[in-house]
């Protein structure tokens, strides 16, 4: 097979590269895109490595059927090795219809083998290779044609080295029942659900300040963030481009129910109270109109007593001790308001508060607390 092209720019091309990565046990992966004004991200770029000296850029501004690549993506028999994988994965999940698997996020992997979990690529082939990736193109315009020689650098080093950082951490880590923990989270990431954020229907509790608000603020805010989503998604344009936050939040708190009201209380612009004043009214109004036990829960930050502050301390202790003969970073094991609820199930005879699916009780997370939950269950 002939010599291809540093740059893919077609589908006879693109054809014969995928069919050279699937002579291969593990590829490399990353993307560049474009994210300021638009809802969806515009992938400019796609890096592939097959070695250290095997890289290539597959143009999917040239390439509008990517369904070859999307194969490879869901070729279960090869690696596919990602740096900070979700957002990598969201945006090619999209760019081509396939679901990526056998996923292995060297971000991720770090915070099994004696590293921090979120040491960034440049500082993880620092570490590793004792190689600096150069950042300089990290704010360009990766839609521009003709790529410049210094994106072209850029795109391929950040895909260049991650075969071999991957081969190290794998070196690192210590013994199989830690490999076989980093492997059932990477396997987490085989399912889009993992990667893809909240439901439609949960959008609103990531809003900053939404746990300020009463149960009918909160229904009103879920019901309008429901209606941006949706709006943005219609119109390709970014959220904040149709409302904002603070606005949405604010909503929420005055409720105005009709296009006076709303006119009076001055929250909009004059041009969002143009285009969408009407909806959001409405919206507000019929929210207003509907079954308070149907509105969301408030969701309060989780308080300790004396005692259970106590057994909290004890579990990070034991995390952070066991943490550091394994080699994994303890933030992996979970995050201060997940072990306060662990606490609060413990301190309940092990009933789950609202039924809440916590991490802690299944899977590497629950073995590593094993000794824990039964001292104090």
């Amino acid at each position: 097979m002939e010599k291809l092209d540093t740059l893919i720019q077609n589908n006879n091309n693109l054809q014969k590269l995928v069919q050279l990565a699937k002579q291969t046990d593990a590829i490399a992966l990353d993307t560049e895109f474009v994210w300021e004004r638009t809802y969806f991200p515009q992938l400019g770029l796609i890096q592939i490595a097959l070695s250290d000296e095997d890289c290539y850029l597959i143009d999917p501004c040239a390439i509008k059927d990517l369904s070859p690549f999307g194969q490879l993506l869901a070729d279960r028999s090869i690696v596919k090795i990602f740096h900070d994988a979700p957002q990598d994965l969201v945006i090619l999940h999209r760019a081509t219809g396939a679901v990526p698997q056998n996923i292995f996020d060297t971000r991720l992997a770090a915070g099994f083998s004696n590293l921090p979990a979120t040491l960034s690529l440049c500082n993880l082939a620092r570490e590793l290779l004792d190689i600096t990736i150069s950042k300089t193109e990290t704010r360009t315009n990766w839609m521009q044609r003709p790529l410049s020689s210094e994106q072209i650098a850029y795109g391929l080093n950040d895909v260049r080295y991650l075969r071999a950082i991957r081969v190290i951490l794998l070196t690192r880590i210590i013994g199989p029942k830690i490999k076989a923990w980093l492997q059932e989270e990477l396997n987490l990431l085989n399912n889009p659900a993992t990667y893809s954020g909240p439901p439609l229907d949960k959008k609103f509790r990531k809003i900053r300040g939404s746990g300020s608000l009463d149960r009918l603020g909160l229904a009103v805010l879920k019901n309008l963030t429901i209606w941006r989503e949706t709006t943005a998604r219609k119109l390709n344009r970014p959220r904040g481009h149709i409302i904002k936050d603070t606005v949405l939040l604010e909503l929420a708190r005055q409720r105005p129910r009709t296009v006076d009201m709303l006119r009076e209380v001055g929250i909009l612009s004059a041009n969002a109270f143009k285009k969408y004043g009407k909806t959001i009214s409405a919206v507000t109004d019929e929210t207003c109109r509907q079954d308070p036990s149907s509105f969301p829960s408030v969701k309060r930050s989780i308080r300790l007593n004396i005692r259970q502050k106590k057994t909290y301390e004890k579990l990070n202790n034991l995390i952070a001790l066991k943490c550091e003969l394994l080699g994994i970073a303890p933030p992996l094991v979970g995050t201060s308001a997940e072990l306060k609820q662990v606490v609060k199930m413990l301190s309940s005879n092990g009933k789950m508060a609202g039924n809440a699916q916590l991490r802690q009780t299944g899977g590497w997370r629950k073995t590593l607390l094993e000794d824990f939950f039964k001292q104090n269950i």
